[in-house]
């Protein structure tokens, strides 16, 4: 079978570009393609295959300033063209990989991580006041309503979707009024589970983990333990990175930026419990702390719902850094009932290889209706 894979863009290896890396394993002689592509930034399953970009790639300094480019986004994936005899297209999507024209007669299966997050329901996460200049917000507005038709209608072009969680496939029912099945994106178990239980927590602080992007609530976690006695240790970095590192912090709060994937595991078990505070369309980083054994305090919203259980951890309710706090202080208590090896049950249930039987069944189906019957 002859399969063409649409990435959104290829600058980062991220959540989603870990299962993109899953669907390359899964479909090893697939050609890629993508708005833009960094070459290097990416592990060798991606990289080593012909992989074909937008007319975006030929701008100057793109890959670090292709989120300014967004009103030309869906201009540029309609006008990327998939050649060749394909038997399918499967796009990864969570901005608009999912709306380019397939070959006539070829099935279109899209697994959508979410739907355009930052013109919907998050908006104001990204392009509220205080988050962006006003030019800025200004222009966002402006195009919003053209951006939310697009990514509505483009899923007409879509033959079979897969959302990655029912928190994502619920979005998808509200805003496209399109119906979704569930595939659970794909953890890398090995790397974490290799770690011993024993031991877990001994460095006594917790630890977020994730892009300083706005809608990921880094804040929520800095101003919660302004007044909490008790280390955190932030690991990554991103766009709102001057902004939440340039005012004075208290010397328990520690950033440790970019760390090598290699010391991510330690980094795992050593920690108390991983903090989880955005509203997440799924989120691999709570099923990485649960796979070395550790905990996480989540903020009850979105896919952390999904992946995270009462024996596995706490949520609080509130995107607030008084309803983090309290959840905090109430950890001392829970985690006495704590197991290590219940985290670690729990995030086994998010393998790459049920992830990669789950979407080849996915495929399957889309297939068997696209068919044609035989002659009788």
């Amino acid at each position: 079978m002859k399969v063409a894979l649409v990435h959104d863009w290829l600058v980062t290896h991220r959540g989603g570009e870990r299962v993109l890396d899953a669907l390359c394993e899964l479909f090893p002689s697939a050609d890629l393609y993508t708005l833009i592509h960094q070459p290097g930034s990416q592990p060798a399953r991606i990289e080593n295959r012909r992989i074909t970009t937008s007319f975006l790639q030929h701008i100057p300094g793109i890959h670090s300033r292709y989120r300014h480019f967004l009103p030309l986004f869906p201009r540029a994936i309609e006008a990327l063209r998939i050649t060749g005899d394909y038997d399918l297209v499967l796009s990864s999507s969570h901005c608009v990989a999912k709306g380019i024209h397939a070959p006539p007669g070829v099935p279109h299966l899209s697994y959508v991580h979410a739907p355009m997050r930052y013109m919907w329901d998050l908006f104001d996460e990204y392009f509220g006041p205080g988050r962006t200049r006003l030019p800025v917000r200004a222009a966002a507005l402006a195009v919003r309503p053209y951006l939310q038709h697009w990514d509505r209608t483009s899923t007409q072009r879509v033959s079979r979707i897969v959302a990655n969680s029912r928190h994502i496939a619920g979005k998808i029912r509200r805003f496209w009024d399109r119906e979704a099945s569930v595939v659970p994106p794909p953890v890398e178990l090995e790397r974490f589970t290799q770690v011993p239980l024993e031991g877990g927590g001994q460095g006594g602080y917790f630890l977020w983990l994730g892009a300083f992007a706005p809608y990921k609530r880094l804040d929520v976690a800095l101003e919660a333990f302004r007044g909490l006695d008790t280390p955190l240790w932030v690991v990554g970095t991103g766009q709102e990175a001057s902004r939440l590192t340039s005012g004075p912090l208290p010397p328990h709060i520690r950033f440790l930026g970019n760390v090598p994937d290699s010391a991510l595991p330690a980094l795992y078990r050593d920690a108390r419990a991983l903090l989880f505070t955005p509203e997440e369309d799924f989120g691999i980083t709570p099923l990485e702390a649960q796979a070395t054994g550790r905990p996480v305090i989540a903020f009850g919203k979105g896919g952390a719902l999904e992946t995270v259980t009462p024996k596995t951890g706490l949520f609080f309710q509130e995107q607030t850094p008084a309803s983090l706090a309290a959840a905090v202080r109430q950890f001392d208590a829970w985690e006495r009932s704590f197991r290590p090896e219940d985290a670690r049950a729990q995030a086994e249930r998010f393998s790459r290889a049920r992830f990669q039987q789950a979407i080849q069944a996915e495929v399957d189906a889309l297939l068997s209706v696209s068919r044609p019957s035989p002659a009788v």
